[in-house]
């Protein structure tokens, strides 16, 4: 049994000087901090850019007046506290508070500053919702990370959802493969219980969250094959991140290991415009470049995963390029007649999100209170 110490506090950071614990002191008053040892050993402590520590040590950048807490305008989806319904297929619950570690990019920041509000706490009431919509096959665990909780009440959800007929898939968002893979080694009630309500027609799916080759260690590939083992399916998504994965390079190795460890490119996320994320962002046109030229570097199997951005109307591909125009996709829409349908806007590098063109501002001006120019 690996033991794990945590770190909630920055000055309890020693390889950090007392200057730079000061200087992030009061980023860590306004967004919260959470490591452990064991990510944290796989930072390069004599490297100031190195792409692990910019995931989770904090940085002054994030006090920029830059964002929003709810980017993608998640409350207008919310049907009671922790239960969101965007599209007609899919639900998520979010039933934890905590993470095993916080990512410095981190969409749901107002998760941490206002928990008993964005958590779930009413679980009978979810269920029922869930069962009285037929429509619903897909339910996203998610958080906050599942799998902080203890497997136990994990399988207390779990075995009400399989409970109910249309419900045929059941997500785990999560980055403890990432964060902590003793996590599911040293628990073997966890691989029961996946493989238990994981069934031949009705699968559990474990959606993964690495960012970087560096997290792929032995130790989280062993995490993953007991997984796969227990019978969940794989696949990752992760956005985007300046100064971690925004070089073709880098992407195409983390796409390519993914793959050999049998783990789905899902998803490559555009950054999210959350408060204080815009130093972590790099603009969708740029972003789209380097996407495509990871892909070239790589098998079949390991560019499966799509760009796209988790908009308050639906999930957008970003589609291809021109030199002067830039083309958007409905992947997943939150109005069934947006599905499928293709935008094609002007070029603009300076982009960061769909709001920043013009042309959807016309189209869309419901949008107009997300651009995010400011703060909330």
């Amino acid at each position: 049994m690996h033991k794990v110490k945590y770190y909630r506090d920055i000055q309890d950071i020693e390889q950090l000087t007392q200057h730079e614990r000061d200087a992030l002191r009061q980023v860590t008053e306004r967004f919260a901090f959470r490591a452990n040892d064991y990510y944290l050993s796989l930072i390069d402590w004599d490297d100031p850019a190195c792409p692990i520590r910019r995931l989770i040590i904090p940085h002054t950048d994030e006090l920029e007046g830059w964002g929003r807490l709810d980017p993608s305008n998640e409350e207008a989806y919310t049907v009671l506290p922790g239960l969101e319904h965007k599209y007609h297929s899919t639900a998520l619950l979010l039933v934890s508070n905590i993470c095993e570690g916080i990512c410095r990019y981190c969409f749901r920041k107002r998760v941490f500053i206002d928990p008993q509000k964005e958590s779930l706490r009413d679980i009978p009431a979810a269920i029922e919702y869930i069962a009285a919509h037929p429509k619903i096959t897909n339910i996203l665990l998610t958080g906050g990370d599942p799998l902080v909780l203890a497997t136990r009440k994990l399988e207390q959800i779990i075995s009400e959802l399989r409970k109910i007929e249309h419900v045929r898939i059941i997500r785990l968002g999560t980055r403890m493969p990432v964060f902590n893979p003793y996590r599911i080694l040293d628990d073997p009630a966890l691989a029961e219980m996946i493989s238990t309500y994981s069934l031949p027609a009705r699968r559990i799916y474990v959606m993964t969250h690495f960012c970087h080759p560096r997290e792929l260690t032995d130790t989280a590939c062993a995490g993953l094959d007991k997984l796969v083992r227990a019978g969940a399916v794989l696949t990752n998504q992760f956005p985007l991140i300046r100064g971690v994965n925004d070089d073709p390079d880098v992407l195409a190795e983390l796409l390519g290991r993914l793959s050999f460890a049998g783990v789905v490119p899902y998803y490559l996320f555009q950054c999210r415009p959350a408060l204080g994320n815009h130093a972590y962002t790099v603009p969708i046109e740029e972003g789209y470049a380097i996407y495509e030229a990871a892909k070239a570097r790589v098998s079949g199997l390991a560019k499966r995963l799509r760009f796209v951005m988790s908009h308050a109307t639906g999930k957008i591909e970003i589609l291809s390029k021109t030199d002067t125009k830039i083309f958007f996709k409905y992947h997943r829409a939150a109005d069934d007649a947006d599905s499928g349908k293709v935008l094609v806007c002007n070029s603009n590098p300076d982009a960061c999100w769909l709001d920043d063109y013009e042309e959807i501002l016309r189209e869309y001006p419901a949008a107009m209170p997300y651009r995010i120019h400011g703060p909330e």
